[in-house]
């Protein structure tokens, strides 16, 4: 078993278009890893960002998702859990955080 928390998998679809796979915790202690990556992204970048593995996810990781948002030109997020959707629904996130279907996001990449 890894000792590392969350692993970021980040492709380029296409010029303008990223896609980070999250595995693992986002939270306190791995939150600056996602923003480490969003660091990296332009301004001109829409962001796929694909939570299907992602066991927990706390207020950390909800503020890296935002930082995500500040730097990308847009952002799409698939794989929400019931739990993380309800944890949106309740900040009131889901107004800035687009949340699509896995499915959907296959059918159109």
């Amino acid at each position: 078993m890894s000792d590392q928390l969350l692993t970021i998998e980040t492709t380029r679809l296409d010029a303008g278009h990223v896609l980070l796979q999250l595995i693992g915790e986002l939270d306190y202690d791995t939150a600056p890893e996602l923003t480490a990556v969003a660091a990296d992204l332009s301004g001109d970048d829409e962001v796929l960002i694909d939570l299907t593995r992602v066991s927990l996810c706390d207020s950390s990781g909800l503020s890296a998702l935002l930082v995500v948002q500040r730097i990308a030109r847009a952002i799409r997020l698939t794989g929400v859990s019931p739990q993380l959707q309800r944890m949106l629904d309740r900040t009131g996130l889901t107004e800035l955080l687009a949340v699509e279907h896995v499915g959907d996001l296959r059918a159109t990449g």
